[in-house]
């Protein structure tokens, strides 16, 4: 989260209520280089809650580099994410936890599929575009990977490569390392307080060079030979 201070109590509150009594578990906020009250708001409520933990990047460096900050701090074998500004409700975190506990090993990522988006006219749409234009070209079998409620394997995750806008090609490199991707409806709502942080031209060029760069990915990816360790 980058900026969320008016939203951090409610959606720990609501996290709580989706996940207390069912599973141990830790929740970590990635404080994003933020300049309000984040900080000290997630502080206070540490006072009270021993599993919440709190990570700070110096300076905001995006979605991306907060996902992995978060992954690789994390102790659990299976790891869940969220968007801080309240439009991901956490009451869908115990599906999406499941399907991937039910995989049995075969599904590295459960991805939310957003329904009744609350986002304006022209987010939606261009959404849209752009979820059709990567399924076109990377066959990923995904209608949105924007949505942040997602499950999936800590030790899949690490596997792949690191670059600033993984977090919207999850599924196509999940898919590339073999693994399974299970998909859960989820329904969107508005963000509790504050102003989105993302635009729409500060992404778009950006957004097709990471699309060219994944296809290239996925094509030159080769199987792993079968190894056998030979014993003297």
């Amino acid at each position: 989260m980058r900026n969320e201070a008016d939203n951090i109590a409610p959606l720990i509150a609501e996290i709580g209520a989706a996940l207390d009594g069912r599973w141990d578990y830790e929740i970590i906020y990635v404080n994003d280089g933020s300049t309000d009250a984040t900080g000290v708001r997630l502080e206070s409520i540490m006072q009270q809650r021993a599993n919440l933990r709190q990570l700070r990047h110096a300076r905001s460096g995006g979605q991306s580099a907060a996902v992995r900050s978060g992954v690789r701090a994390a102790r659990g074998g299976i790891v869940a994410t969220l968007d801080g500004d309240g439009q991901n409700n956490p009451a869908f975190l115990p599906d999406l936890i499941a399907a991937v506990e039910k995989g049995a090993g075969r599904v590295g990522l459960a991805a939310g599929q957003r329904v009744g988006r609350k986002d304006t006219g022209f987010k939606k749409f261009q959404s849209r575009v752009a979820n059709k234009v990567r399924n076109a070209i990377l066959n990923d079998g995904t209608r949105d990977t924007g949505c942040g409620l997602k499950a999936f394997r800590r030790d899949v995750f690490l596997m792949l490569p690191y670059f600033d806008g993984l977090h919207r090609f999850l599924p196509a490199l999940v898919r590339r390392e073999g693994f399974d991707i299970a998909y859960v409806d989820v329904i969107d709502r508005p963000r509790h307080s504050g102003v989105s942080n993302y635009g729409f031209f500060d992404r778009l060029w950006i957004g097709i060079m990471d699309l060219a760069g994944v296809w290239w990915l996925i094509r030159r990816k080769k199987p792993t030979p079968d190894v056998t360790e030979v014993k003297a």
